[in-house]
């Protein structure tokens, strides 16, 4: 015999209340007049304690379709400081939620069918107060203040009005019995992607994540490496990063970089530490296009740049952009300084020759394709011809000189404009810092600096001011980082330490906000090998589009989605993109209920039936997606499905910030936060915005002495803030 079906069904009325009723009053009979009964008081007591303890199981059923109804309709608030964020060195918090199952997908399709809709749509008491604050925003005094009563967010009003936080209750509501939703560490090393549209609640997950990145130590009290890319330059990250930074005593080991505040940003040479020489020019022509013409192009830029970067180490000194800038234009130079250095160690009487050969040039006798170079040069390049000298950087500046000037200035084109991104202004003094103006206190630092101290660094892009800079940048810092990845992979952070061992790695929480606006090439290899050198990386973006579109080709832009082994997609408005999700997720099949009744004349008119009817309970079962892209479209803000833990689905709700009267904020960080936020400095007006001087209002005139600590004593003596 086959098992009955067990159809659940929560959206219904409470039946059980009506039990419940009966129950009071039959115990309530027996307390009070039991003789009513035919009992006994000690009979009569008994008895009521019977229905007494029936009517309470009935009262539970009846809570929980009460309770499930109510969810449906409006979640619970979930509220949490940053103080109250639980910390552990196994697994990750995300928020609360639970595992979608089968169960589920039934209940979410019985809210969709008419006859349950009373139950899930707001009810006719708050359509009414909904349509009676819209007539009485404008009211007079008496009537206006109705309306505030109506708005008032209290459980005490029956009317009150929704979060605002959009979307479908009913995609968390369906399971009342929430549990802690976590991963394991060990799973953060297959990458993280956050999928969401604006302001629907990334940042905040990005927050989560980063608090617990910043406080968590492992057994042997060791600190993680946190490292948070923001384009957009926004303040509210910065100062809970700082809160959690000063929070767990981490502040003398906080890092700003920032392009829109230069004066009190810590510096960084891109270019200034490699493992190879050829890695140089690598970060800076991996930056142009290499499609159609462009690859020829950016080839020579490659073969350029690396023949400058060469001799530049050779000389004793460290590449960075504005050096690589200036040879890039005036090659001449470098190519003199270094014959010089080598002939003086190499052939000392060489420029006895080489001056007499300059002496004897003029206008009719320099060859075309040396006209314009500097006569010094074209005699190096007369002499180098007559004399057998075999050094590799020499014949790499001298096959760059016997180009024609013109035509050079040609096929370095491309590279120009990128070089001009990142010197142009205040960004040189951070991208090219000078190492030996020991007056500037603004610290500098490295990737592999920063991994050494275990160090918090955030690194402000200032996209809205100008995209362009803030791509540049983002994807230097990146393919500097895949290559420090690559020497801890091999190597270890201690390479070249006392008691180094290749083995020692430690976690590298790489939190990359809006990333589509930073990546390129270099990015691939970063989440596709970098987990070996125990780089784990969150990337945030939009949409599947937004990826694609900034590298230009689809392939390599599945290469990129295919390493990210966790997956948490926000509220989204492209379709594809929800698929990314529900296509990897199976089909379940659900049960649906329907009443069959029929009735039947009888065919014989002598006999005693005149028809026959018959009503039955059919159960059908449909095979249906676990979840529809419909589904991820219609998430409220502050919610998202997870994918985790080998393809496990989770139904997640993040808690929402909870102002923390303990936090203690500088009161002029919190000013310069507020500037950060207002004072976004167009491209076409830099110039009327040198500085800081918007903080020249901050009591005091200074930044807190404890921020000041952090960043090393930096000042600003130059725009009038003063330490």
């Amino acid at each position: 015999m086959a098992q009955p079906h067990a159809v659940e069904v929560l959206l219904r009325p409470a039946v059980e209340l009506y039990t419940v009723a009966v129950c009071a009053g039959a115990a309530l009979l027996c307390l009070v007049a039991p003789w009513s009964l035919a009992l006994n008081p000690l009979l009569g007591l008994g008895t009521a304690l019977a229905f007494l303890t029936f009517g309470a199981i009935r009262l539970h059923d009846a809570w929980v379709i009460l309770r499930y109804r109510r969810n449906i309709r409006r979640l619970p608030r979930y509220v949490m400081t940053s103080r109250n964020v639980p910390v552990s060195q196994q697994r990750l918090f995300i928020g609360r939620g639970f595992k979608w199952e089968q169960r589920h997908t039934h209940r979410l399709m019985q809210t969709y069918r008419p006859e349950f809709r009373r139950f899930v749509e707001p009810t006719a008491i708050y359509r009414a107060a909904r349509r009676m604050e819209e007539r009485l925003e404008f009211a007079p005094f008496p009537l206006s203040k109705l309306a505030r009563v109506l708005a008032w967010d209290s459980p005490f009003n029956p009317a009150r009005p929704l979060p605002p936080v959009g979307g479908q209750p009913r995609l968390h509501g369906i399971e009342p019995h929430e549990t802690d939703v976590t991963l394991p560490l060990g799973e953060r090393v297959g990458h993280s992607l956050v999928l969401g549209t604006t302001r629907v609640g990334k940042t905040r997950l990005a927050e989560l994540f980063i608090t617990q990145d910043i406080r968590r130590r492992n057994a042997a009290g060791e600190y993680d490496v946190v490292i948070v890319f923001d384009p957009k330059g926004d303040a509210d990250l910065l100062k809970r990063m700082y809160v959690e930074a000063k929070r767990a005593g981490r502040e003398g080991e906080f890092y700003v970089f920032h392009l829109g505040w230069p004066d009190i940003s810590a510096r960084y040479n891109a270019v200034g530490r490699f493992g190879r020489i050829s890695e140089v020019a690598t970060r800076i022509a991996g930056q142009l296009s290499g499609e159609g013409n462009s690859a020829a192009f950016r080839e020579f830029a490659w073969r350029f740049v690396n023949i400058i970067a060469r001799a530049l180490v050779e000389l004793g000194q460290r590449p960075d952009y504005l050096l690589i800038q200036r040879h890039v234009i005036n090659i001449d130079a470098l190519f003199i300084e270094y014959a010089q250095h080598y002939f003086a160690k190499n052939e000392p009487k060489a420029w006895e020759i080489i001056v007499q050969l300059e002496a004897r040039l003029n206008d009719k006798n320099i060859p075309r394709n040396m006209i314009g170079r500097e006569k010094r040069v074209v005699a190096l390049e007369q002499y180098l011809s007559q004399v057998r000298v075999y050094d590799p950087v020499l014949d790499g500046l001298r096959s760059a000189v016997r180009y024609d000037r013109t035509y050079f200035d040609k096929i370095v084109a491309s590279l120009l404009p990128l070089l001009e991104k990142l010197t142009t202004g205040k960004i040189a003094q951070l991208l090219a810092p000078n190492y030996s103006d020991l007056s500037d206190p603004r610290p500098i630092f490295d990737w592999m600096q920063i991994i050494r101290k275990r160090a918090v660094v955030y690194v402000g892009l200032d996209a809205l001011s100008d995209a362009e800079v803030a791509a540049a940048v983002g994807n230097s810092m990146f393919s500097d980082l895949v290559s420090v990845a690559g020497h801890i992979y091999k190597f270890g952070i201690d390479d070249g330490l006392p008691g180094a061992s290749a083995g020692v790695k430690v976690p590298i929480n790489v939190h990359a906000d809006e990333f589509n606006e930073l990546m390129g090439d270099e990015f691939i290899p970063m989440v596709n090998k970098g987990g070996g050198a125990g780089v784990q990386v969150t990337a945030y973006t939009q949409t599947l589009s937004d990826i694609e579109a900034r590298i230009g080709n689809r392939a390599k832009a599945g290469q990129v989605i295919g390493n990210f082994n966790n997956l948490f997609i926000l509220r989204v408005r492209e379709t594809a993109t929800a698929e990314l999700l529900t296509r990897q997720l199976p089909k379940v099949d659900v049960h649906a209920t329907a009443i069959m009744s029929g009735a039947t004349d009888s065919s014989d008119p002598l006999g005693n039936t005149a028809f026959t009817s018959s009503t039955q309970d059919r159960i059908s079962t449909t095979s249906v997606p676990l979840i529809e892209p419909a589904n991820v479209v219609a998430l409220p803000k502050g919610q998202c499905f997870a994918l985790i833990e080998g393809g496990t689905l989770w139904k997640v709700r993040m808690p929402l910030p909870a102002p923390d009267p303990d936090e203690a904020m500088p009161q002029d960080l919190q000013q310069l936060a507020g500037y950060m936020r207002q004072h976004y400095v167009e491209a076409g007006d830099w110039w009327e915005n040198q500085g800081l001087q918007g903080l020249q209002g901050l009591q005091d005139g200074a930044l807190p002495a404890d921020l000041l600590d952090d960043f090393k004593q930096m000042v600003t003596a130059a725009d009038g803030v003063e330490a």
